[in-house]
Parts: structure tokens; sequence; C-alpha cells
């Protein structure tokens, strides 16, 4: 897809945000416009699904930190490890759980997040 020059210049500024100010932004434009980022993602992955004409495995995931449970400093310290924020920002998505950790993690990778997370007490889901 093409983007207009204005749009590619906020398209490059948005990847330079980090994950928690990438949540903050998505919170803000969910409120701003009334739409939820998560039935976007259902709702595309749904019409995705059935043009799968052999039902082939998906290769990439979001992970969801979708429940912190009793081991919230342990489930911060892992979010800061994997993703490589401070303490203050990890703390701050820990705390908007549910919440998409990261987004479009290869199959691997999202297994490894959700065991680390699992390992540190917290409910994962991968989307």
């Amino acid at each position: 897809m093409e983007l207009t020059k204005n749009a590619q210049k906020v398209f490059d500024l948005v990847k330079e945000l980090t994950a928690v100010e990438l949540a903050a932004l998505v919170k803000a434009l969910e409120e701003e416009f009334g739409v939820t980022a998560a039935s976007m993602v259902v709702a595309g992955g749904a019409a995705a699904s059935d043009d799968d004409a052999g039902g082939a495995a998906k290769d990439s995931f979001d992970v969801e930190l979708t429940e912190v449970g009793q081991q919230k400093i342990a489930v911060i310290k892992v979010v800061k490890e994997l993703l490589g924020v401070s303490l203050p920002e990890a703390k701050e998505m820990v705390e908007k759980a549910p919440v998409i950790v990261k987004a479009g993690v290869k199959g691997d990778e999202s297994e490894m997040f959700k065991i680390k997370l699992s390992d540190a007490g917290a409910v994962v889901t991968l989307k």
C-alpha cells in the first residue's frame, strides 16, 4: 500500500515509539474515534482465516498479557527483559493488562514470550 507523504511521516514516527508509548497512542486513538484496536484485529483475523484454503498454521502472533497474577514484580522484570524497555515503562505496560505486549511475533519467539511470562506468574494469550 502506498502512503501519502504525511501518512508516511506519521508511520515513521510511530515506528520509533516504545511499546508503552505505542500502547498509550492506541488508547488515545480508541478514545478519540470510538473504536477498539482489538475488534479490528479480531475482525481482520476472522476474515483472513476464511480465505485460508488449507487451514495453514499462523506464523506470527500478538502476545497479550491477559492477567498479571500475584507475582507482579516478576512479570514487570520479564517484560523489561523481553522488550528492552525501562523499568517504569515495563511497569506501566503491566498495569494496563490486558495489553498486547508485542505484536507480530514469529511462532518460536511468541512461545518463548509466553513461557517466560507464564513462568513469572502471568496469564498470556497468543492471538
